[in-house]
């Protein structure tokens, strides 16, 4: 069930990721719902995912907390 949770958020910034503050919002609401070491798998989804996105990139924020 976990880890059907970590693909969803997935499938969701993906979906997303043409607005900045929603994709903000999405990840900062799956840091809240993601066990520990799926945050840290999320953290690498993302950090590929947005590099190619500048404006995405304020997103890791929320990852550092």
């Amino acid at each position: 069930m976990a880890r059907a949770m970590l693909e969803y958020t997935k499938t969701v910034l993906k979906k997303v990721s043409f607005d900045t503050k929603l994709f903000c919002k999405e990840v900062k609401k799956a840091v809240a719902r993601l066990l520990p070491e799926e945050i840290e798998e999320l953290k690498q989804w993302l950090l590929g995912f947005i590099t190619d996105k500048p404006e995405l990139q304020q997103s890791l924020v929320y990852l550092k907390a």
